[in-house]
């Protein structure tokens, strides 16, 4: 039998402020005004950059869970296999797949939500309603995703992003680029759409990172990801660490893009389009300028980067 969407999460009694503060408002317009940020891993997160400005938040700011989904009904196993660590003979640990949702506070001590963890394969419209439950019983106003998406842009310049809201109030000052598109779903997506037919305010920013680095690691995408996110929502939030990780990376990357004059090449033409976009920002269309390469044509030339990159980065 199907499960109730509040069968999907339990909450813990680190939640019962929220719930009492919630509990005490006798009219809409009392609320705090509490943020809910989600950054849930799947195929909308290129260079997983929405997950390591989670991860950054977690590590930089005082927190704790206050509600734990039941990922053993949401996630498949197989297609996202959860690391075991086998030695000698025998295994020693299991890295269960989690669904979490975090209370913390930001520099100045204003308290916010983190939903961290793996998207959902399964069961999107119970998880939606679950997570609009707590969204209504904790006194959250404002949900807000991070999200990152591939694209011709180079490294090389500041990392631009697309945003997107249930109403256009919420993004005034950020251009339209795109006209209509019919683009595969995500839960984050899903639980927008869902919000906003119930009149909450939700939005979100996708930081576009260049299609050669959607495999591999690139900070700069998160760093532009919480600054964003500061700016939407008037959190006081760290970025010295981000900081220092993008640079660092940057200083990787150029060197090992200077081995390959195609490779070279390539971001050169990149940035040429990137600048003639900057130069006529008043376009809708980002590729407007002149034309770029394909993105089978960009990953035919940096099919050996991305090998180099994979073999660097960490294995679980």
């Amino acid at each position: 039998m199907p499960q109730r969407p509040e069968e999907l999460f339990e909450l813990l009694p680190a939640a019962d402020p929220f719930l009492a503060r919630e509990a005490a408002v006798g009219e809409a317009s009392e609320r705090a005004g509490l943020v809910l940020v989600h950054d849930l891993a799947g195929e909308f997160d290129a260079a997983r950059a929405g997950t390591l400005a989670g991860a950054h938040l977690l590590a930089s700011l005082p927190h704790e869970v206050i509600a734990r989904f039941d990922a053993d009904s949401l996630v498949d196993y197989r297609a996202h296999r959860p690391r075991m660590t086998f030695n000698s003979d025998r295994y020693e640990s299991y890295a269960a797949p989690e669904i979490l949702l975090y209370a913390l506070e930001d520099d100045a001590g204003a308290p916010f939500l983190l939903l961290h963890g793996a998207e959902p394969d399964y069961s999107w419209e119970r998880f939606v309603a679950a997570v609009i439950e707590l969204v209504e019983r904790l006194g959250v106003t404002t949900v807000v995703a991070l999200q990152a998406i591939p694209m011709p842009v180079p490294h090389t310049r500041p990392v631009t992003v697309t945003a997107h809201a249930t109403r256009r109030q919420l993004i005034e000052p950020y251009p339209v680029y795109w006209g209509e598109m019919r683009l595969p779903g995500s839960a984050s997506a899903l639980l927008e759409f869902r919000l906003g037919e119930r009149g909450v305010d939700a939005l979100g920013v996708a930081a576009h990172v260049p299609h050669y680095l959607a495999q591999g690691s690139f900070p700069a995408a998160s760093l532009t990801l919480v600054e964003h996110l500061g700016r939407l929502t008037g959190l006081h939030l760290p970025t010295e660490v981000l900081a220092e990780a993008a640079q660092a990376n940057r200083t990787d990357i150029d060197e090992q893009i200077a081995r390959s004059e195609e490779n070279t090449a390539v971001v050169a033409a990149l940035e040429q389009q990137y600048d003639s976009f900057a130069a006529a920002r008043e376009g809708t269309d980002l590729l407007a300028g002149g034309e770029v390469p394909s993105a089978e044509e960009i990953g035919a030339e940096f099919e050996r980067f991305l090998a180099d990159q994979d073999r660097k980065r960490p294995r679980d």
